[in-house]
């Protein structure tokens, strides 16, 4: 049976000469795996073009609740990016976001808030004239919200440590190294408390960027199974250097 849905690229893999298996994060089905044919041929109906890491698409894609590769009828990126292709900091931004996605996308069904979520994110991306070098980590943290581990915000002013292990903030360091002290962690709070507007009023440094991205990380790895490494936001502390 045929449906409508939205998607969001992960990966491409080559398969055989002129076909691909794309990883698409799909908003009626969760993430799911289609074989698209033909994509190479100068006059294919589905362009490899559409199919690169964070592309949205409107789809039109055959599916089996039996689960394994699908398959898609009808592609059309929508909307079409203006700006992330040729802006190197959006394009490096973009390379990481979708590792991070691979990492912590796993279900095969649908979850339309997380969904709404990195759709609206990624097109507020490519819409926004500037890019805020706080943006990744405005997006991790809101995104572990969608998550299921997004911290709550702390009610009193002396929780000035936030435990990266357990996700909450407290007055006294944890029996660990996973926590976060003093500015770090008011760092944490205002990018909690923030919009995507919000992110470019908020001063941190490169140095403290780093670092909170290296916790935000760690908080990653310690509240997703087999997350692993991370290795393309070396390439951010280049471009926003």
């Amino acid at each position: 049976m045929l449906h409508k849905t939205r998607g969001i690229v992960l990966r491409t893999i080559n398969h055989r000469e002129t076909s691909v298996i794309c990883q698409i994060f799909t908003e009626s089905f969760g993430l799911q795996s289609y074989i698209i044919n033909g994509v190479k041929r100068n006059r294919a109906k589905i362009h490899i073009n559409i199919l690169q890491p964070l592309h949205l698409l409107d789809l039109v894609v055959y599916h089996k609740n039996s689960g394994g590769i699908q398959r898609v009828s009808e592609a059309r990126q929508l909307p079409i990016f203006q700006s992330i292709p040729y802006d190197d900091k959006k394009r490096s931004l973009a390379i990481f976001i979708t590792e991070v996605l691979q990492k912590c996308l796993k279900q095969q069904s649908a979850d339309e808030p997380l969904f709404e979520y990195i759709y609206y994110a990624v097109s507020w991306l490519d819409s926004t004239p500037e890019v805020s070098p706080n943006f990744h980590l405005y997006f991790l943290i809101r995104l572990s919200k969608f998550m299921g581990f997004y911290p709550v915000l702390p009610t009193k002013g002396n929780q000035t440590y936030f435990d990266l292990k357990d996700g909450v903030f407290c007055n006294f360091p944890p029996y660990h190294q996973f926590f976060l002290a003093d500015k770090e962690t008011q760092q944490w709070i205002n990018l909690m408390l923030s919009s995507f507007n919000d992110i470019y009023s908020l001063q941190i440094s490169l140095q403290d960027r780093r670092v909170l991205l290296n916790h935000i990380l760690d908080y990653y790895a310690l509240h997703i199974e087999n997350f692993g490494n991370i290795k393309s936001h070396y390439i951010l502390e280049e471009v926003f250097s």
